[in-house]
C-alpha cells in the first residue's frame, strides 16, 4: 500500500492499494481514479501521483481542491513532495467537472510550467490526466508534454 502524502511532519495518510508499476496512461487512470469519491462532478481536485524510478507509485498527494470551474495549482507544493520522497517521476491528474475532456489553455500553460520546474530537479512528468466521471485525456498520449 502507498500513503497519502501530507504536509506535516510525520506523512501518514490514506493507503490505496498497490497495483504495481504503472506502465501506460490507461494503467495510470485507473489507479488514479481511487483518489476521487463521489466528487469527481461536483469540484474540480488537483492530484499528484508520485513514482520511483521502476514507476512503481510510492506516494499520492491532493495538491489543491477549487470550485466547478477550476482549481489553484502551485507549483512549489508539487516539488516539495516530490523531493520529500525522492520521486523520480510524477503523474498529475485533475478533472472537469463540466465532463469535457478538452485541456484548456491554463491546463497547457500548468503543465509546461510544472515540467520545466521538475526538469530542473530532474524528476520527470510523466503524464498530466484529465478525468470526466467516466472516461479521461492524456496529454503524454497526444504529445502534449
Amino acid at each position: 500500500m502507498i500513503k497519502e502524502v501530507q504536509l506535516r511532519a510525520e506523512q501518514t495518510g490514506n493507503a490505496i492499494p498497490d497495483f504495481g508499476p504503472i506502465k501506460s496512461s490507461e494503467e495510470a487512470e485507473v489507479y488514479i481514479r481511487h483518489f476521487w469519491k463521489d466528487d469527481i462532478q461536483i469540484f474540480e481536485s488537483f492530484f499528484i501521483l508520485l513514482l520511483n524510478r521502476a514507476n512503481q507509485p510510492t506516494a499520492w498527494a491532493k495538491v489543491s481542491q477549487g470550485g466547478v470551474a477550476g482549481t489553484v495549482v502551485d507549483i512549489k507544493i508539487i516539488c516539495k513532495y516530490a523531493i520529500d520522497v525522492l520521486a523520480s517521476s510524477v503523474i498529475c491528474a485533475h478533472n472537469h467537472p463540466s465532463g469535457t475532456l478538452r485541456p484548456s489553455d491554463a491546463d497547457h500553460t500548468l503543465t509546461k510550467t510544472l515540467k520545466k520546474a521538475l526538469d530542473t530537479l530532474g524528476i520527470q512528468l510523466l503524464d498530466h490526466l484529465i478525468l470526466t466521471k467516466t472516461d479521461y485525456y492524456s496529454m503524454a498520449d497526444k504529445e502534449e508534454i
